[in-house]
């Protein structure tokens, strides 16, 4: 049986429910844990990895997860801003899923590592979340 939790404003969590409720996650975890994940599409396309957790400060809230995808071992590396809430974890498969194409995600406004974007910039962050169909998290 596959356990969906679903957040307004956060990631949504599938996947079977934990056998035991002892020590974090899924519900808590911590942002070092999910670094590193990798992101597939629904078609089973894998788009990259988690690089980051961007938190907001000032509202106490999650406000993008950063996808790197291509390059080689860190070098030539695009990075993505996607809202959290436009991610489902899934815990049976230790990944995240983004319902994107590969072509719409090659579409979207991508960043240098070197030269990130004003992620407080509200027209920015709009932008964002209106690419990936999300309503903004603020």
């Amino acid at each position: 049986m596959v356990h969906v939790t679903n957040h307004s404003a956060g990631a949504n969590i599938v996947g079977s429910p934990k056998a035991d409720f002892r020590g974090p996650g899924p519900e808590v975890m911590s942002a070092e844990t999910l670094q590193g994940d990798e992101v597939y599409n629904p078609q089973g396309d894998n788009l990259g990895t988690i690089e980051e957790i961007m938190l907001d400060v000032p509202h106490g809230r999650i406000a993008y997860a950063v996808l790197s995808r291509g390059g080689v071992m860190g070098i030539g590396d695009k990075l993505y801003a996607i809202p959290w809430s436009a991610l489902v974890l899934d815990t049976d498969r230790k990944c995240f899923v983004l319902d994107v194409s590969t072509e719409r995600l090659n579409q979207a406004d991508g960043f240098d590592k070197d030269d990130w974007p004003s992620m407080a910039d509200e027209s920015w962050a709009r932008r964002v979340h209106d690419f990936y169909e999300q309503a903004p998290y603020w």
